[in-house]
Formats: C-alpha cells, sequence, structure tokens
C-alpha cells in the first residue's frame, strides 16, 4: 500500500468510525446475532489474490449486528470500557509509528514516554514518590505479574534454585470469596495450587472480614504453611465492595506478606480527592493494579502496575540475554512484566490529558458518581426496589421484589425482566449473583452517557420488572 493509497482509505474509515460514533446511540447495545452468525460472512479459505481494501467499509456494516456497543451511552454491563476518540487517534499513531519497546535503545521515545505517563497517573492518583509504575495489557496480567513477583520474593528467589517444588512450606494466598475471576486464576497459573488459595469471607457490605482473614492466617502457620500473599479489592466487579485496605496492611506488616491492592475498575476514581478514603492504607501496598481502559477512559488495553519496590518485581522478571544490552541510565521496561516486546500504548495516556486534562477527566467521573446516586434515591424510594449493596461510586446493585416472590421463583423473576430490558437493545445489564441469589448491576459510566439516559433506563427497568405486577392487578 502506498502512502497515498494510505492516505485515501484512512480518511475513508475515520469517516465512517466518526459516523459509527455519531450513531451510537440508535443501535441496539446487546449484539443481535445468534452464535454462527458472524463467522459464516467469511469464506472457509483465506483469499489467495490480492482483493484490496477499497470496498472494506461495506464488509465492516456486515459485522455491526455482532457488535457489543460498549461505546453506547446505554451501555451499563460489566464495567465502562471506554475508548474515546482521542484514544483512537493514539493508536492509529502508535500502529503507524511501527515501534517495538525491547530495551530503550529499541525506542527511547516508547521508554521515556511510558516512564513520564506513569509518573502523571502516579500523581494523579495521590501516590506518593515511592512507587512507580508500569503498563501492562490488562489486571489480569497485572496481578499474575504480582503474584508471581511475591512468590519469588516470600520464597527468596526460589526460581533461581529448585523452584516451588524445592520449598519446605507450602506458600498461601488470601482473597477476597468477592474478588475478580482474574484473581484466584492469577494465584493457580502462578503455581501455589487450589489447596493454597483461600477465598476468605466477607461481611454484609461484601467487603473482607478481618476476624476471618486472621483465624486463616494462624491456621496455616499453626498447619506449617508460609502466608505469602494477600489481595486486598478496592472495588469488586460484583458491587464495588472496598476492602480495609489499612487494616489488611497492618496484617500483612504483622505476619511479613506481600500486599496486592486490585483496584482495576474503582481506582480510576482516586483522581478524585474526596475518593481517596476509599483506600486508605494503600501507600503500605506492595503493588497495585488500576485499569485507566475502563472508567477512566483510555482505550483497551491499557493496565498501570504500580510497584512500591520494583527491584523486587525486576529480580522476578529481568533476563539479560547478550543481544539486548542495557543502558544503565534507562529504565528496562522488558524488565517489569512477562512480555519482551511492548506498543506504545502511553500516547493514548498523553492524547487523552491534552484533550480532557486532569479537571476534564474528574468532571466525568463526577457526573457518573451523582448519576449512581440519583439513581440508588429512586430505588430506595420506590416500593418493591431494593438497593442490595452500598453505593460508593458508579455501580447500582438492585432488585425488584414482588410481594410474595422469594427464592428460585423471585431469582427466575430477575433474570426474566433484565433479559427482556437487554432483548429490547435499548440497554444493556449484566446480572449477577450475591448470597446465592440474583440481582441486576447497573454499572454507569459509559462516555456519553447523561442523567437523562439514566432516567430513560430506570423507567425501561421498571416498565419491564412491573409488568408482572400489572398483569396481576
Amino acid at each position: 500500500m502506498s502512502p497515498e493509497e494510505f492516505k485515501r482509505l484512512g480518511h475513508a474509515l475515520i469517516d465512517w468510525i466518526a459516523e459509527f460514533r455519531a450513531g451510537i446511540e440508535e443501535l441496539p447495545v446487546m449484539a443481535q446475532v445468534q452464535p454462527g452468525e458472524i463467522k459464516a460472512l467469511f469464506g472457509k479459505t483465506p483469499p489467495q489474490r490480492p482483493e484490496g481494501l477499497g470496498g472494506i467499509q461495506s464488509d465492516l456494516e456486515g459485522l455491526l449486528p455482532g457488535l457489543t456497543n460498549w461505546q453506547s451511552p446505554n451501555f451499563y454491563a460489566w464495567f465502562p470500557s471506554n475508548a474515546p476518540l482521542s484514544s483512537v487517534l493514539a493508536d492509529i499513531v502508535a500502529t503507524g509509528l511501527g515501534q517495538t519497546g525491547i530495551t530503550w535503545q529499541a525506542s527511547p521515545a516508547l521508554s521515556e514516554v511510558e516512564e513520564v505517563m506513569m509518573d502523571w497517573l502516579r500523581q494523579m492518583f495521590g501516590l506518593s514518590q515511592t512507587f512507580q509504575g508500569v503498563i501492562q495489557d490488562t489486571a489480569s496480567t497485572a496481578t499474575f505479574v504480582a503474584f508471581l513477583t511475591a512468590r519469588e520474593w516470600a520464597s527468596g528467589y526460589s526460581q533461581n534454585r529448585g523452584g516451588l517444588q524445592g520449598e519446605a512450606k507450602p506458600l498461601t494466598v488470601y482473597v477476597s470469596d468477592q474478588a475478580h475471576s482474574s484473581v484466584p486464576k492469577g494465584a493457580l497459573l502462578a503455581g501455589f495450587g487450589k489447596d493454597n488459595l483461600r477465598l476468605v469471607e466477607t461481611d454484609e457490605a461484601f467487603a473482607m472480614r478481618m476476624d476471618a482473614l486472621e483465624a486463616t492466617i494462624e491456621r496455616d502457620l499453626a498447619e506449617g504453611r508460609k502466608p505469602c500473599m494477600i489481595v486486598a479489592a478496592v472495588g469488586t466487579t460484583g458491587s464495588t465492595a472496598i476492602d480495609p485496605v489499612r487494616e489488611i496492611a497492618e496484617r500483612c506488616q504483622r505476619y511479613g506478606i506481600w500486599l496486592h491492592v486490585d483496584a482495576a475498575m474503582a481506582g480510576s476514581a482516586m483522581i478524585l480527592p474526596e475518593c481517596r478514603y476509599l483506600w486508605d492504607g494503600v501507600e503500605q501496598a506492595d503493588s497495585i493494579v488500576i485499569n485507566p481502559h475502563k472508567w477512566l477512559g483510555m482505550a483497551c488495553d491499557l493496565s498501570a502496575y504500580f510497584v512500591r519496590e520494583p527491584e523486587h518485581l525486576i529480580r522476578a522478571m529481568s533476563t539479560n540475554p547478550s543481544y539486548l544490552p542495557k543502558v544503565e541510565e534507562a529504565k528496562a521496561y522488558k524488565d517489569w512484566g512477562i512480555p519482551l516486546g511492548r506498543r506504545f500504548r502511553s500516547l493514548k495516556i498523553w492524547f487523552a490529558l491534552k484533550d480532557q486534562g486532569v479537571e476534564g477527566l474528574q468532571a466525568r467521573l463526577r457526573r457518573d458518581i451523582e448519576n449512581a446516586k440519583w439513581l440508588e434515591e429512586q430505588v430506595r424510594a420506590t416500593p418493591g426496589w431494593k438497593v442490595l449493596a452500598p453505593v460508593p461510586l458508579q455501580t447500582v446493585c438492585l432488585r425488584h421484589e414482588p410481594q410474595g416472590l422469594s427464592g428460585e421463583a423471585l431469582d427466575k423473576h430477575t433474570l426474566d425482566w433484565v433479559n427482556r430490558v437487554n432483548r429490547s437493545g435499548k440497554a444493556f445489564l449484566t446480572p449477577a449473583t450475591a448470597r446465592g441469589h440474583w440481582l441486576v448491576r447497573v454499572s454507569i459510566g459509559a462516555e456519553p452517557t447523561e442523567r437523562h439516559h439514566v432516567e430513560a433506563l430506570w423507567s425501561l427497568m421498571r416498565q419491564e420488572a412491573e409488568r408482572m405486577e400489572v398483569a396481576g392487578g
């Protein structure tokens, strides 16, 4: 492809993306296809001769029914995963520059812009200068890296000897029973073994219970195990529950345990000084993960991983082949994670901050929190509706509970009405279970979502959930 052809096709695709975004509110939020429909659009074998990209927009139109529109103002499922147009441009530039950051020499600009951007984020989150950051692709990877680092730290860097097989005492890890699925997955992949993974009970607010944590640690010590790592959740996926970080940190210091703070979604709120009480004690953490590609508004994949003492991370991750010489004055990010090569992801942070500034990002997050508080108030004030978990940020966990319904019948009613909302295409919500029963999560945080969208959602939920009461009446 020549530069001239690239310009012509690039302009056309930019126009197509802009038109798609301009009309996204009118599209169904949840994908309206059955398994196999998108796959059927493609041939059984790859094209043998060049076809060119001249008609690519028409081909892309065929994919639209298979898109779940995360950027819609009516998207309230799972978690916000914003991809503002500034990030679209940053990704184009990153790919267009064609950099591969395996060492500082491989791309000084990539390495040094990442270093600056991670320090900017550190300042925005209110973390002290003792923390240094690196970009990982997702929180799943960052948490896995934390497990690997904690494992090596606790075992005296056993991989340089016999590995975990050579350890006399099994290493144990502790996570909330409300933790994201990537947390126990990371522990298992890091080799701790299911028998050494402790799911700690939570209280009525779905936060980790300190009495249960301490009792579990003491039991493991008495049985000859070595406590290695605790994961404190600041904003669980199911209910945005907040574990007591300071109290957990005190146990970590007492017992000599690595503390990892999983603030993948909720951590974005720490750019708001009024929200930082939610992770009081975070300065004592050994590692922290926050996903700017969620609520903060920088397109996936961009996970911010901070460590208090980088030497532990580097010792666990570093490799030194002769063909990758070190530059002592520069950071070697290849030794700060699993991949050797890295993309120019930091451009997305730079572009977002040039586009909106810290104040613009703060205003949007405050808007989302206010909208969640408004919805919480409506639910609490409406007979037959119940808020089922605290609402510290932008997620509201709720349920419609018609008189006389409970147990399995109530679960069926919950799934029925939320599925009707989703099939309508007017909004997309995700149900979840808590304490063995179904509830509905409303996660507010898409970039274009305003109060009138939330008001329309509340009306739609009432319409679908209260249908049975109207029919019964």
